[in-house]
């Protein structure tokens, strides 16, 4: 077997995914913990703790205690290159984590025991589904009460129409959490509250009928594990492997991120059953991972993620070939090739310099403005990857500079996030007013913010009362032209001189929808 395909073997690359407070940010943690990437956790509950949890860098992440942006960590486990991509679980940032989705070859969901299937969870799992994405389901914090875990498992499969397949199970929960029986490895899993994860009993156990499961964990305790486990055994799917790639299953497990309880064997079926990386589709062809030559494509960008330095960074994902530092490859977009002395691996904000990268692989290349979300780098070949789009906005505020004396850094600084795909822009063609668009209203602050403490400058919004912003096209021109005119107050360009339409109500847009039968409407538009 060559180097390379050995290197291919070893990749795993997911995305932790959730609702807000599932304990995702969590859960990355401790995997890194075992990865031995990092030495201590931090602590997520408490945002007056100074330390902080290691994916969440930005300042106005540690004030939150949320995670508005994607952070990227590699770590090695087991021979493995698990690389993590850890996103936001706040629905006002959605157009990262689906971004980043595009990223991953599987996905890791984490299920509060006590809220179950809630509304991000639904909207995330369905674009994994869509995708053929292979899930795993966490069910998180069972150190508390929460719902039954058998009416969880109907819940996951009624909310997201998927078929699951429990490869662990909980004994008890809350007050009388005892631990969990990993069915995927055939072992007990003994919780200790109040010890540390090497302090945890595993005891090998075949046969749940043996006797001796009474002196463990009680009589009440073993009847009712027996009792479940043999009603889930034949109620659920066997676990094939194939099954779960091929997105037909979900295997689940149960455990407690903040305990560090279950997330091992969690990881150790993962890095087993997990795919290695995958094909992906561009409009020319697909892209397998086994093709000698680089393809990657840059799915966020991410600007001072050192405010010392003004870094900005563009996160490449490689689907094919072997990234190699020094080496030219052609930016497809601006037609002309380009060196990077100095691409990086990430554990959160600590960045090591690499010298070669492999499919599935992420690498932080900086950036001096030449990337946008969408890009491609090969060796030469014409690709344009597909499937990242940016959604139509739903909330829009007019931004203004506060500071005439900082005209510069707020129009540098507007540009910057733009790119980084944190909000649109839209400049009205009639005054050239900008307006800003977002999914959410928590962007707004992150922008006011950001603006403030990484480009010294300050921006004020003002209202204006918006439904809807979505791109326009034709395949006739004269049509195009007719609706510019007749329509002018109401158009503007995004950041890539597209031209949108910017509908006051539902009312409006659907009349001038009526009145133009040649004018597609677009509420994404494909950045590839």
């Amino acid at each position: 077997m060559s180097t390379y395909l050995q290197e291919l073997a070893r990749r795993r690359t997911f995305g932790i995914i959730a609702h807000p407070d599932a304990g995702k940010t969590t859960l990355t943690e401790k995997l890194l913990l075992f990865g031995g990437a990092i030495q201590t956790a931090g602590a997520v509950k408490s945002n007056k703790i100074k330390k902080s949890t290691v994916s969440d860098f930005m300042e106005i992440e540690r004030q939150r205690g949320i995670s508005v942006s994607t952070s990227v960590m590699g770590f090695e486990y087991r021979d493995l290159q698990i690389n993590i991509l850890d996103t936001p679980g706040h629905e006002d940032f959605a157009e990262d984590t689906y971004r980043t989705l595009t990223a991953v070859d599987s996905a890791i969901v984490v299920i509060d025991v006590a809220n179950g299937v809630e509304k991000q969870t639904e909207k995330l799992t369905k674009v994994c589904r869509m995708r053929k994405t292979p899930i795993i389901f966490f069910v998180n914090k069972l150190d508390r009460e929460g719902k039954d875990a058998l009416d969880l498992l109907d819940e996951l499969e009624q909310k997201l129409d998927v078929k699951v397949c429990p490869l662990s199970w909980p004994i008890g929960m809350g007050q009388r959490f005892k631990g969990v029986y990993n069915m995927y490895e055939k072992k007990l899993v003994l919780f200790n509250p109040h010890g540390k994860q090497e302090d945890e009993e595993i005891i090998i156990f075949e046969d749940l009928n043996n006797p001796e499961l009474e002196r463990h964990i009680g009589e009440g305790p073993a009847r009712e594990l027996r009792h479940e486990v043999e009603m889930v055994s034949a109620v659920y799917p066997v676990f094939e492997q194939q099954d779960y790639l091929d997105g037909k299953i979900c295997p689940v497990f149960f455990g407690s991120a903040v305990n560090n309880f279950g997330v091992k064997e969690l990881l150790d079926c993962f890095v087993e059953i997990a795919p290695t990386p995958l094909a992906r589709d561009s409009e020319e062809r697909e892209i397998k991972p086994t093709e000698e030559k680089m393809t990657g494509f840059v799915f966020k960008i991410f600007a001072n993620m050192d405010p010392r330095h003004r870094d900005r960074i563009a996160f490449l994902r490689i689907c094919s070939g072997r990234f190699e530092r020094n080496k030219p490859y052609r930016h497809i977009r601006l037609e002309r090739d380009m060196r990077f002395p100095n691409p990086t691996m990430f554990m959160a904000s600590k960045k090591t310099l690499l010298d070669e990268a492999y499919p599935g692989d992420v690498v932080g290349l900086y950036d001096s403005g030449n990337f946008k979300i969408g890009d491609t780098l090969t060796e030469g070949e014409i690709l344009h990857f597909k499937g990242l789009p940016a959604f139509s906005p739903e909330q829009f505020r007019y931004v203004e500079n506060a500071d005439p004396l900082k005209q510069k850094q707020f129009a540098k600084g507007l540009d910057q996030l733009m790119d980084e795909g944190v909000a649109q822009m839209f400049t009205r063609q009639t005054d050239g007013r900008r307006i800003i668009g977002t999914v959410g209203q928590l962007q707004f602050e992150v922008i006011q913010h950001r603006l403030e403490s990484e480009y010294n400058s300050k921006c004020r919004y003002e209202p204006v009362s918006l439904f809807k912003a979505c791109w326009i096209t034709s395949e006739d021109p004269k049509a195009i032209a007719e609706f510019l005119d007749r329509r002018k107050r109401d158009v503007a360009k995004d950041k890539d001189g597209n031209w949108v339409f910017l509908a006051e109500t539902a009312w409006t847009l659907q009349t001038v929808q009526e009145n133009f039968p040649k004018i597609a409407f677009h509420f994404t538009s494909e950045k590839i």
